[in-house]
């Protein structure tokens, strides 16, 4: 095979040969849904693992791949204790292992993640990179996945011994060794074929990462299909696509099990229902909502390693919140938000913040309730003296989803969903105001978050205007709010 496989390249052959092929002759019709974000931390926890050894030696990325295997012998042979990035090349077949460490027996080989467990697919990533050291006869006594510890909360200085967990998985990795050789001859075999091999789609599509090649294979299924069926099991929408129910009048025909409110998705569109609505259960959800009436949306992110004391690994830290006050039905608008400074713990400042612009004993309305109670109650729970300021605000939030969640109001345009992303535009459709695809750089909650936790790497003038566009996004969050309950008011 005139190819050089890599382990990354490995895996994903592993979940779907046609993806190498696909790399190879039709790279223009890949849709990267890969995060920068996790790229980046995935990174970050791979430098500060090599700090964990002592002595660690790092090779050189360089895209002459025998120019790291010669760093990588130089290393072994001058008895470095650790190697990060050690590179092997046996045949065609090529890995960089990101720590090998050196044992009276031979080497062991770690490979660093920055998940909080072992998933299937770092198991065959593993056995590749097992299978090409022992081609290149380099004794493997043991193989380790090193992956964060949920568990850890950070006090003080980073502990790496608490932090990381290396978790021992050489009898797996043994075991696979049979299927990583079958895996490459068909690798091998697809690689080689001159016209666009046929695969099937299925849970290989999805599983374990959504296929950069998904929007082709997939070109051909109808729209309102069984992958649009909200809240249903990929691996369910896969069965009825094989089984020849693929569209919603498949559906309507054979009369699968699926739940109430997926028939009512189903049905919504294939009999082109108008919208259903229970007035006088909205009217019982709107008499619990109260003036003044505080609209309350938070912004989170997430640190693999905890930079801030209290914190655990992706725990959900608060960095922004929107706050419309509305004094009576129908009236004008107050607006109050926070933004953290850069680089810094922003919490305390959010939570005093949020006490001082949240009177007691008020209604605070959110979309989805429980997000908003779970960053109020951990903010509780770290500082005692506003506990009490927190747990009033806590205690007096409605959620404005549960008529959308529990269908008082539905209509197809809602696809079954009941996020805000979809009631917005189904009830105030055409109104630019309101389209968060007009906004610039900040769009949804994840780009908010990848937003804020990249701030310090930027310059003063992308800091100014990354912080704009993340408070104008926040904003559209609440004002949305506002906009959907006067709706509401009106059905």
């Amino acid at each position: 095979m005139d190819y050089t496989l890599s382990k990354s390249k490995f895996c994903k052959g592993f979940q779907c040969p046609k993806i190498l092929w696909m790399d190879e002759h039709r790279p223009e019709l890949a849709v990267d849904t890969a995060s920068e974000s996790i790229l980046k931390t995935g990174e970050e926890v791979g430098k500060l693992a090599r700090s964990y050894f002592d002595g660690c030696q790092d090779v050189t990325f360089d895209y002459d791949k025998m120019n790291m295997v010669q760093q990588t012998n130089a290393f072994m042979n001058a008895g470095a204790p650790v190697i990060a990035e050690a590179s092997f090349l046996a045949d065609c077949k090529f890995c960089s292992v990101d720590l090998l460490r050196r044992v009276p027996d031979g080497w062991e080989l770690i490979e660093v993640k920055s998940s909080t467990e072992v998933h299937k697919i770092y198991e065959y990533d593993m056995a590749y990179q097992y299978y090409v050291l022992s081609e290149c006869n380099v004794p493997v006594s043991r193989v380790y996945n090193m992956h964060i510890n949920s568990d850890y909360v950070r006090h003080g200085d980073l502990e790496l011994d608490k932090l990381f967990v290396l978790e021992d998985c050489t009898e797996l990795v043994l075991d696979l060794q049979s299927e990583i050789e079958e895996a490459f001859q068909l690798i091998s075999y697809v690689l080689a074929m001159e016209e666009e091999p046929e695969f099937e789609i299925g849970m290989h599509c999805v599983d374990p990462y959504d296929c950069v090649y998904k929007n082709y294979c997939h070109r051909n299924i109808p729209e309102d299909s069984v992958f649009d069926i909200h809240r249903l099991a990929k691996k369910k929408k896969y069965e009825l696509y094989h089984q020849g129910i693929v569209s919603f009048e498949d559906i309507v025909e054979q009369v699968p099990q699926l739940s109430e409110k997926q028939w009512r998705q189903v049905k919504s569109v294939t009999e082109n229902e108008s919208p259903s609505i229970e007035v006088d259960e909205i009217r019982k959800f709107l008499e619990t909502i109260t003036y003044p009436l505080y609209y309350l949306d938070f912004e989170t992110f997430q640190q693999a390693i905890p930079m801030y004391d209290g914190v655990s690994p992706y725990m959900q830290i608060p960095f922004q919140y929107s706050l419309h006050i509305q004094c009576e039905k129908d009236g004008e608008l107050l607006h109050k938000e926070f933004l953290g400074k850069e680089g810094m713990d922003p919490r305390r400042q959010l939570a005093e913040q949020l006490c001082n612009d949240i009177p007691r004993d008020v209604c605070s309305l959110a979309y989805n309730m429980s997000f908003e109670k779970t960053v109020i109650r951990n903010l509780a729970k770290l500082y005692d003296d506003l506990a009490e300021r927190l747990m009033n605000i806590h205690d007096h939030i409605c959620d404005l989803m549960v008529p959308f969640q529990k269908q008082y109001y539905y209509c197809k345009e809602l696809k079954g969903s009941y996020s805000i992303k979809w009631v917005l535009p189904a009830l105030c459709g055409g109104d630019s105001e309101f389209d968060y695809h007009a906004l610039e750089e900040v769009h949804n909650g994840s780009e908010a978050m990848s937003a804020f936790a990249d701030l310090p790497n930027h310059s003063e003038e992308e800091i100014k205007r990354i912080r704009k566009n993340l408070l104008a996004y926040c904003r559209l969050d609440t004002l949305a709010m506002v906009k959907i309950l006067e709706k509401l008011y009106e059905i």
